[in-house]
């Protein structure tokens, strides 16, 4: 899963976690903003 996105494992999966729960929160802010 991280073999192309990530120079290194522990700051990939971290940046990887934060840009997703980011996303995540986007979507529910959106959805509970209508």
């Amino acid at each position: 899963m991280c073999n192309t996105y990530c120079p290194t494992p522990g700051y990939g999966n971290t940046f990887v976690l934060i840009v997703v729960l980011f996303i995540l929160l986007i979507i529910v802010g959106a959805t509970f903003a209508y």
